[in-house]
Parts: C-alpha cells; structure tokens; sequence
C-alpha cells in the first residue's frame, strides 16, 4: 500500500517532534530548564530557526511537552508496578510503587528535577499538566483505597482544627475514603517526593550510605502514617 501525502507528513512530524524534544532533554541535563532556547535547539537540529516554532510556538510550550511526558513516564512506571503487585499486601504494594518511583527517578534526574525541582523562572505550568501529574499521586492512593475496601485500613486521627479542610481534601479528590485519609494521602505525598529528591540531588551524601535499607524503611513508616498495616500484621 502506498503511503498518501498526509500520512507521510504526518509521520515526518512526529519524528521531528520526537528529535526536537530529545533535543531539549539533553540540553535539560547540561544546563538546566531555565537556559532551554528553541533557538539553540533548532541549530543543533539545522533546523531553521523558523520552523522549529511551527512545532513549538514557544519555549514555555516546549517546557510542557516535557513536562507531561516527564510525568506520564513516571506515571506509567508507578501503574506498571501497582498491577505488578496486585494481590500482595497493602504494604508490599505500598513499598513497591514507592520504589518505582524512586527508581524512575534515579535512572531520570534531570526530568525528576524538571518536574519536583526548582520552579522555572517565568514559566507557570499549565492546567494542562494535570492530569500526567496526578498519575503517581493517583497510583498511591488506589493502594489505600483497596486497603479501605478489604476492611484492611486503620483511618488516621485528624485534629479537629483540620477536619473541614480534611473534608475538603477528600471531596476533591478521594470522595470514596474517610475524610481523614486525606491529608495523610498529601502529607506522605510530600514526603516521599522530598525523600526521593534528597538522593537525586546529592543531599544524602556523607548521610546515608545504605541508602536501599534507609528508603524501605521510610516508606513503611510513611505507609503506617496513612493507615496501612504492615505486610504481617493479623
């Protein structure tokens, strides 16, 4: 079958999309997202200058293309893990979308960094980004939310000056669980991101040497902050 004109054009976008994206990751990873030039770019590729913009109307445009594939990449690592476990204890399943995470950032720093890093000077992320960031977010909470359906969550206490915002929390986002999971789901959120980015950015450096030991151990801990029981517990 011969190819239409469409198709192959279609095709040669694609391609150069991909090109100009792979482009800028590694320009990400020697100087940083604040130094990404669509210019610079275009010239390592020989592109004119011009056509690069009908690909990417603009730097912030090319910052979220990456961004969002940052975080479905991540998001689909986490995903792949929670099925992997399917059947396992909540807190195995816990310390095992824990360690993909952990193990996507560590093969990926410069785009952990893009994404849970320091914000880019003069660019605001877009409610486009959303729903990729919310994916690792989402692959946490399906491990408690399954705890919650087996009879297998112990609900955290929420001190009452928190209950209407814990209320809050949960409406938006976790309609189907107690309302005072929900800012235990955050707070370990935050932490586990905070974990992972003391190793990626050097932080644990003359600190933690065992560091495989030391993040198994957190991440039970952080799994207990939100109700989950440990994997032999009766």
């Amino acid at each position: 079958m011969t190819s239409t004109p469409h198709g192959a054009r279609a095709r040669a976008r694609i391609e150069i999309t991909a090109a100009i994206k792979e482009e800028a990751r590694r320009r990400l990873a020697e100087q940083g997202a604040a130094e990404l030039s669509l210019r610079a770019v275009a010239r390592t590729l020989g592109m004119a200058s011009s056509a690069i913009y009908r690909y990417f109307p603009s730097r912030d445009d090319l910052l979220t293309a990456l961004i969002i594939d940052a975080y479905d990449s991540l998001g689909e690592t986490a995903e792949a893990a929670l099925k992997g476990s399917a059947g396992a204890a909540p807190g195995e399943r816990w310390t095992a979308v824990c360690e993909a995470i952990r193990g996507w950032a560590l093969a990926h720093p410069h785009e952990y960094a893009l994404i849970y890093g320091s914000p880019v000077p003069g660019y605001a992320a877009p409610a486009t980004t959303v729903p990729a960031a919310s994916r690792v977010g989402f692959a946490l909470i399906d491990v408690v939310r399954d705890a919650h359906r087996a009879g297998e969550l112990d609900v955290p206490a929420v001190p009452a000056d928190l209950e209407a915002e814990a209320a809050r929390m949960a409406a938006d986002f976790v309609p189907d669980l107690p309302p005072a999971v929900a800012p235990a789901c955050v707070a370990v959120w935050a932490q586990l991101l905070g974990l992972i980015g003391f190793e990626v950015f050097g932080q644990f450096t003359r600190i933690v040497e065992e560091r495989d030991a030391f993040f198994r151990h957190t991440v039970a801990g952080l799994a207990r902050t939100v109700g989950l029981r440990p994997a032999d517990a009766s």
